[in-house]
């Protein structure tokens, strides 16, 4: 491992920026939402870096460059095309034991800022080393896309209720096991079905119950449109890659059940309708993560749109992903 992953607090410290171009921009805006003191040096500035001086938000070092600067903050950023400078830049810094990160220049610097997956408060880095940013690029680009957006507030949940864990639990092992309930557990589907006040409901009601109790499983209704893989929603695809169990009605199609879980367990959706909804009460209750499918966008639409509903009636944590019917037409001469 040639380089120590490291979450730096910077809320409050200064950090120095040298550069005023495009680069600099977006790394001072990375900065300045981690809670930075900014301060700026270059001869001229981009439009939205003269905006944030102006603002206030950013402290801007005239003249010439002073390594004296460097004694004051935490950590140095070079965003200049300017090798020469740059490599004075990080010998003054190293001589001061200074992090400096000299923008597409891995051999000089002593820190990489990684590609972000941003969940806040949950961060996904990811970094090459410098030796191919761009593959650090689509990996991020890849992960956006798995990652819902829903867990911010699954990890805000963790946060807000730390001490109340710990006190509930304190027992590492104990509370590993909890975790791993809650994880499993109904309180992400809720989320991401957008129910935040029936997710804190049953997060709280995990953390008051024993640490024992079985885990209360999810069912997640998916349709799977008009059969082409390719137009399954991000959502649905997580969902095929996290079900402990699918349900599938007999008409969906081989291809889209390919990109499910390859050892998630497997059984036909039963005709009459009382037995559908039994069937999922009960593997749900059972702990399970379950996945029904069918075609179309039929969980919306009757008869089957009354699943939802009666699911949450059983006490069942459920989510309904809706199903692509059309495909766009081409444009005219394609």
């Amino acid at each position: 491992m040639p380089l120590f992953p490291l979450f730096a607090d910077l809320s409050g410290r200064e950090v120095l920026v040298v550069g005023g171009g495009e680069v600099a921009t977006r790394k001072v805006e990375a900065l300045l939402q981690a809670g930075a003191q900014v301060q700026i040096h270059a001869h001229a500035l981009a439009e939205t870096l003269s905006r944030w001086l102006a603002e206030g938000r950013l402290r801007r070092r005239e003249g010439d460059f002073d390594p004296a600067w460097l004694d004051e903050v935490w950590l140095v950023v070079a965003a200049t095309d300017d090798r020469a400078f740059n490599a004075r830049l990080a010998a003054e810094a190293g001589g001061r034991r200074r992090l400096a990160n000299i923008v597409d220049d891995a051999e000089l610097s002593t820190f990489q800022v990684p590609a972000i997956v941003d969940r806040a408060p949950l961060l996904v880095a990811i970094s090459s080393g410098g030796a191919a940013p761009m593959l650090a690029r689509r990996l991020r680009e890849q992960l956006e896309t798995q990652l819902d957006h829903s867990l911010g507030d699954f990890a805000g949940l963790f946060a807000r209720h730390r001490a109340a864990i710990r006190r509930q639990l304190p027992q590492l092992a104990r509370r590993r096991r909890w975790f791993e309930q809650v994880l499993d557990g109904p309180v992400p589907v809720l989320l991401q079905a957008g129910q935040r006040e029936a997710a804190e409901q049953a997060f709280q009601a995990a953390l008051q119950s024993s640490q024992d109790t079985p885990a209360a499983g999810s069912v997640t209704l998916v349709g799977t449109g008009n059969g082409d893989p390719g137009l399954l929603t991000l959502k649905a695809l997580r969902a095929l890659n996290q079900a402990d169990l699918l349900v599938c009605d007999a008409a969906v199609v081989p291809a889209v059940l390919a990109l499910a879980r390859r050892d998630a367990e497997r059984v036909a959706m039963p005709a009459d309708a009382a037995e559908q909804l039994s069937l999922l009460v009960r593997q749900a209750n059972a702990g399970k993560r379950v996945v029904a499918l069918k075609p179309g966008d039929a969980f919306r639409r009757p008869p089957d749109d009354r699943l939802p509903n009666e699911l949450a009636g059983q006490g069942i944590a459920c989510d309904v992903i809706a199903g692509i019917t059309f495909k766009a037409p081409l444009p005219a001469g394609r």
